[in-house]
């Protein structure tokens, strides 16, 4: 077994099984052994898995160009300066190229800029200083949502995060039909591996979680063992941006569902899966912190908590109408911007093909000005 296979089963044995979420909170965040502690090149080509950021830099340039836009319109003298806060940085390429766009094409932005990193890992906050060094007086860490607060009393400008969502940990909840009742899936060990264990029925938090996702009429037609994901956090996570947001915009960019599109009769399974070297796994248990593990981000919860907190929904849609708009705005014609630069069009394609990610990605965008 590994050192994290350890760690795990030791827990199981102490405590017994363990839910999916505390299962995913130790494979992908355990210090030292964690998948997102551990190696600073799982992005990309040579790595697990692909993102927007790791097609290149006209993502990023993309964003600075729309952000750049909402910074004059909130630039004003009650703020004490303008922030840009990212979420689940990874290495720091996104910030680099959202600053590297400023600093070239809006010099005038750059003014009273500080941009913001949440980052609670020593590791990953390592690897953004050494890829950020070019910008580093611009940078400013917190380890969490809190310390931001007390850094800055509040934001005024942006809060976003690019896929950081789908890997928050999620309960994995079944539905018994005989019984007429929501189940949780456990982790336990066995033989030198995890296994999957029925718990009891949920209580009621995750009950009510459940039922605003899934209503009581819908459950009539459910297939025994219908599994969906529940995740607290990511709630929680919006709840306390949205908290942090003086004034500016919320944003952020995965895959995933909004309502109306979460229960379908192809995902009776759920939509838990590990990555590696591109491959996805529909056995998330095997190989802890050797494998990415996520689950399709439910945005219509995150939107209800932005709203009840104040703020109004102002864009919710694929990531292909979001970006061709972004292309729009920047250029006055969808290809014009990235004509005579072949690569450019090439990374723009790959952004809004809904054979790429132009479909499965989706973008959230909540404000308060």
């Amino acid at each position: 077994m590994s050192e994290l296979s350890i760690i795990i089963a030791d827990e199981i044995r102490r405590n017994g099984p363990i839910t999916m979420a505390r299962f995913m909170e130790l494979a992908l965040y355990c210090p030292v052994y964690g998948y997102y502690e551990r190696d600073a090149d799982n992005v990309g080509k040579r790595g697990d898995f692909l993102t927007s950021v790791s097609v290149g830099s006209a993502y990023g340039e993309l964003l600075a160009s729309r952000f750049a836009l909402w910074l004059d319109v909130i630039a004003a003298p009650d703020c004490r300066g303008v922030h840009i806060v990212e979420a689940g940085a990874h290495d720091g390429q996104l910030a680099l190229d959202i600053l590297s766009w400023l600093k070239q094409e809006r010099p005038d932005r750059m003014e009273n800029l500080q941009y913001h990193l949440i980052e609670p890992s020593n590791a990953r906050r390592e690897w953004q200083r050494r890829k950020l060094r070019e910008v580093g007086s611009l940078i400013c860490w917190s380890s969490g949502w809190k310390e931001l607060r007390q850094r800055t009393g509040g934001i005024c400008g942006i809060i976003f995060s690019n896929e950081i969502l789908d890997a928050l940990p999620v309960h994995r909840v079944a539905w018994d039909r005989e019984r007429q009742l929501w189940f949780e899936w456990l982790v336990n060990e066995k033989g030198g591996g995890f296994v999957w264990s029925r718990g009891d029925a949920v209580g009621q938090g995750l009950l009510e979680a459940v039922e605003q996702r899934v209503p009581r009429p819908l459950q009539d037609v459910l297939p025994d063992g219908y599994v969906v994901e529940i995740c607290p956090a990511a709630i929680d996570w919006w709840g306390n941006a949205a908290r942090s947001l003086s004034r500016g915009w919320l944003m952020t960019m995965d895959y995933g569902f909004d309502a109306g599109e979460e229960v379908m009769p192809e995902r009776t399974s759920g939509t838990l899966r590990a990555y590696h070297l591109h491959q996805a796994f529909a056995d998330v248990l095997q190989h802890p912190g050797e494998r990415d593990i996520t689950a399709h981000v439910h945005f219509g919860p995150a939107r209800s908590e932005g709203e009840r907190i104040g703020l109004r929904t102002e864009f919710f849609g694929d990531q292909s109408r979001f970006l061709t708009r972004l292309l729009i705005e920047a250029t006055g014609s969808e290809h014009s911007w990235f004509r005579e630069d072949p690569g450019r069009l090439s990374q723009i394609k790959t952004l809004i093909h809904p054979d790429h990610f132009g479909r499965a990605f989706k973008v959230l965008v909540q404000t308060k000005v």
